[in-house]
């Protein structure tokens, strides 16, 4: 089964521009550099970053070497480019030296990249990530009924294109559980300069049966045994290696309003139940709130992501604990999205959040109109600070 992505390469890339195409391992990028050079009409050159001999090439930055390198070719593309020591400085070579030359770089780890990238392409790159398959792109093959057919599917397994094209279960967890083991923690570990993978495993776990409530460095330190400096660094590596996601606390008005601590998400629920060995069917399961939560805010990220939509988001919680799980400020506009897994007409607009942010609007995002929120977004559903509607108006697209 062919999933069009939602990238083009071909109308992102730019001569005189480095375009680094990073996320994690195993979502596909490899795959869509393939893709596109295979229907180009460039001289390129295709090369790996595991490869010795190209590392070495860039790690010299001997401007001879580098443009010899390049000579006769419009576009020279790089896959795994993290591999590749100052792997930045010896693309800045080719982007002033070579103007008219596209060049592509994919990678895996985003510290990796943005270190060995970022500051020596200022001004000279255009980045993009790439997810796990998204809803929206599945929707280019499947209809809405069909889309939510797979929902359960999607929300235990993920959305690895591996994981998805699996027919079997048991060939879906085993692919899960060699993803989380091989290839994330192997990240974590390589880059990390961190020697046993217990300690990682058991924070990841700890995420997992906490994700979309606040985090406490403090508690997790205590229960880990290791310090809070650790735990912070810990996180962050995991962050920055596509595993999890952090969403801080939106304080404006009040003073009660909680924003010190973060929420986190995973970036794929079928890695999130890896982790933890869970892989029950819906209805044998007590987490369906967190798995529905971590689905919703991960494919609105990717909608927003590939639609190229500059949206801030938050999670709004009170000492008091009213509470909305997911806001969004865009050109101004606050919203605010309460994500509940069944439809629930006893749910009000928070008092303090109507009070504070009258022109705010609020929408419940459920099991059934959730595919307008992922898909095309919601236009105008919720009255500003007015009741909950029954249902988020569908809007064409």
């Amino acid at each position: 089964m062919f999933i069009e992505r939602s990238y083009n390469l071909a109308d992102i890339l730019q001569s005189g521009k480095v375009l680094v195409l990073y996320g994690p391992r195993r979502v596909g990028k490899t795959t869509l550099l393939n893709s596109f050079l295979s229907g180009t009409t460039l001289k390129y050159k295709l090369d790996s970053g595991d490869n010795i001999k190209i590392q070495q090439l860039f790690q010299s930055q001997d401007f001879t070497d580098i443009l010899d390198y390049a000579e006769g070719y419009e576009l020279v593309a790089i896959d795994e480019a993290q591999e590749i020591a100052n792997i930045g400085k010896g693309l800045k070579i080719l982007v002033d030296q070579r103007p008219d030359l596209r060049i592509i770089a994919t990678g895996s780890s985003s510290f990796e990249l943005s270190k060995k990238i970022g500051e020596p392409l200022t001004g000279r790159k255009i980045t993009r990530i790439l997810f796990p398959i998204s809803q929206l792109e599945l929707n280019t093959i499947y209809n809405k009924h069909e889309l939510k057919e797979q929902l359960e599917n999607m929300l235990i397994y993920g959305s690895y294109p591996e994981v998805i094209t699996t027919k079997d279960k048991a060939g879906k967890r085993e692919l899960l559980e060699e993803l989380v083991q091989s290839y994330l923690l192997k990240d974590i570990l390589a880059h990390g300069n961190i020697r046993g993978s217990n300690v990682i495993y058991n924070l990841l776990k700890l995420l997992a049966f906490q994700t979309g409530s606040e985090v406490s460095f403090n508690e997790l330190s205590n229960t880990l045994g290791i310090d809070t400096k650790t735990v912070q660094h810990y996180i962050d590596l995991l962050e920055k290696t596509f595993v999890i996601l952090s969403v801080k606390g939106f304080s404006r008005n009040l003073r009660k309003e909680i924003n010190k601590k973060n929420k986190y998400y995973f970036w794929d629920t079928g890695i999130r139940n890896a982790v933890i060995s869970q892989f029950n069917s819906m209805d044998l399961r007590n987490d369906i709130g967190q798995l529905w939560e971590n689905f919703i805010v991960l494919e609105r990220l990717k909608k927003n992501t590939y639609h190229r939509n500059f949206t801030n988001s938050w999670f709004w919680r009170t000492y008091n604990k009213q509470e909305i799980d997911l806001v969004e400020e865009k050109d101004g506009q606050l919203s605010g999205y309460e994500i509940k897994w069944s439809p629930d007409k006893k749910t009000k607009v928070p008092t303090d959040w109507k009070r504070t942010y009258p022109d705010a609007r609020f929408e419940i995002i459920n099991n059934k109109n959730y595919l307008d929120f992922i898909l095309n977004g919601v236009s105008g559903a919720g009255k500003r600070g007015g009741p909950v509607p029954k249902q988020v108006q569908r809007t064409k697209g």
